[in-house]
């Protein structure tokens, strides 16, 4: 009933609680460099305020390319819907030749669907304008909370010492700070990955001369994210485009096969090496838990849903009555051992 209860909440106070777990991630994020600061000296508020200053601009600075490089994009959606459609009717005619099956009524899905994708620039987009400057308020709020987590950072450290101070006080401090070291390392080795990621993507769709390299290598490191979901959709946009802009359909097939030998270098040097495998999560929780973040908290709980389960495994990890649970989100096989059955010499 307690789970259950918890569910409920975190769906129906989504509005509160995910700028809250933003807020907390960009804290921790940001807290080295807050810290880092104060030991030269410089007032804690202005030690933010400067660390604030410097992620704006550089989020700002990333934030205006891909903008810019979005807006091509949309600008050519039409061509590139006109040019994919003519591919499929091409398809779809010589198969129903080759089947002997009549294909005038999957011509006029193919227009519907046509017809709905062009007009996607005008009213989808003017719809998600709206859900967008509806929900602008919450987005201007989580700066206010990670100011406010920076600031009172001892408070908290402080608040978990006094509520636990007759129960192995110094336990809990010493579990906190190592969760916390961990767990910055994790964050930050996440982001390496996704810029290791995109410039991999792009350097190979810009040598393979494929329009809008740098955009679809951008958006294929963040949906890299997104475990196993996410790495399909990433190599189907670009295969997509290349479909449409080039004469020949094996470039798509490079795309794959490029995109295949870079999740292979991802999932076996990238990420044991920078995000650190202690926290890694096997493939039957990952999936779970990015079906149910997108289930309680739509495309934000897709993104949160790994990190927040890593942070969980981290604290199982680190409590003894735990660790048995922390065993199995992870992704460490035990040895196999052959069991060998001896007569009982008594019988």
């Amino acid at each position: 009933m307690g789970f259950c209860a918890l569910i409920v909440i975190l769906y129906v106070a989504q509005s509160i609680i995910i700028p809250l777990i933003f807020a907390f991630i960009i804290a921790i994020l940001l807290s080295p460099v807050v810290n880092f600061i104060v030991r030269l000296n410089v007032n804690r508020i202005l030690a933010i305020f400067i660390t604030f200053l410097l992620t704006v601009i550089i989020i700002f600075g990333i934030g205006a390319f891909i903008f810019s490089q979005a807006s091509l994009f949309s600008d050519s959606w039409p061509i590139f819907v006109d040019k994919f459609t003519q591919l499929l009717n091409n398809t779809i005619s010589s198969g129903s030749n080759y089947f002997d099956v009549n294909p005038q009524h999957i011509h006029q899905w193919i227009t519907k669907t046509q017809n709905e994708l062009i007009n996607f620039n005008g009213v989808t987009v003017g719809e998600t304008i709206l859900s967008v400057g509806s929900s602008l308020a919450v987005v201007l709020i989580i700066p206010v909370y990670v100011f406010i987590i920076l600031y009172y950072q001892p408070l908290f450290h402080d608040f978990i010492r006094r509520l636990f101070v007759n129960n192995h006080s110094e336990e809990v401090t010493e579990i906190v700070t190592q969760t916390k070291t961990v767990v910055q390392r994790y964050l930050l080795g996440l982001l390496i990955e996704a810029a290791i990621v995109a410039t991999l993507d792009a350097a190979a769709l810009l040598i393979m001369g494929i329009e809008y390299a740098i955009l679809l290598g951008i958006i294929a490191a963040f949906l890299n994210m997104i475990p196993y979901i996410g790495g399909i959709i990433a190599v189907a946009l670009p295969m997509m485009v290349a479909l449409v802009t080039k004469d020949s359909p094996i470039y798509s097939i490079y795309i794959m096969i490029i995109y295949y030998v870079i999740q292979l270098i991802d999932n076996n040097y990238i990420v044991p090496k920078i995000v650190a495998s202690k926290v890694k999560i096997n493939a039957l929780f990952s999936i779970i838990v990015v079906l149910v973040g997108n289930m309680l908290w739509g495309i934000p709980g897709m993104f949160l849903s790994i990190p927040l389960l890593a942070i969980v495994k981290l604290i199982f990890d680190h409590i003894d009555s735990l660790k048995p649970w922390g065993f199995l989100l992870g992704d460490s096989m035990p040895a196999y051992k052959k069991t060998r059955f001896k007569k009982n010499k008594l019988l």
